[in-house]
């Protein structure tokens, strides 16, 4: 565990970018896909954490960018190579583009100066969408990760980020996964 000290030299709000991953109405919210998910997410509190440091981050000039994993209707540029993206075609709830499955999520408030970051594919928000190029021209060192899941697109983020010379933070409390002890 990082010391206070570590902690405010690696979070220097000029270098550091908050980055919430999933945290849209069709995977946390209460009509969600995963309604197993949505309810960790809630219960437990890290959606609730993650509104609570996007909001700090707003208050202090800290940049967010919100990963949003959608898909067109007609399918286009999905993924189809693993059983995930397969199952994920079959949920009752789809994260399809422009509905408000794809919207983020309450308690989270977007404002004006956030950026949201759409993919069709993959398994992380960083690969294949721009975020990498944003990252860099914002002058990111270290990237906060919260949001779902545990499971998945958290730790392929994590591991994109350090992949690609960044330092990775992820606060335990703002991250969910099923089942609950898969998360910190």
């Amino acid at each position: 565990m990082a010391s206070y000290e570590q902690l405010s030299e690696l979070l220097d709000p000029a270098t550091t970018v908050l980055l919430t991953v999933e945290c849209q109405q069709g995977v946390v919210g209460p009509d969600s896909a995963l309604p197993e998910l949505a309810k960790e997410a809630r219960s437990s509190g890290a959606l609730a954490n993650v509104a609570r440091l996007v909001a700090a981050a707003h208050e202090s000039g800290l940049q967010v960018i919100h990963a949003i994993a959608e898909r067109r209707p007609d399918g286009r540029g999905a993924g189809r190579n693993a059983r995930l993206f397969r199952a994920a075609e079959r949920l009752p709830v789809q994260q399809l583009s422009g509905t408000t499955a794809v919207r983020v999520a309450a308690p989270i408030e977007v404002a004006e100066q956030d950026l949201v970051v759409r993919r069709l594919h993959g398994l992380s928000p960083i690969t294949g969408t721009d975020v990498d190029a944003l990252l860099r021209n914002l002058g990111c060192r270290t990237l906060i990760v919260t949001g779902v899941s545990a499971n998945v697109a958290i730790p392929n983020t994590v591991f994109d980020a350090v992949n690609r010379g960044y330092t990775a933070v992820v606060p335990a409390d703002a991250i969910a996964g099923v089942p609950s002890d898969y998360t910190p």
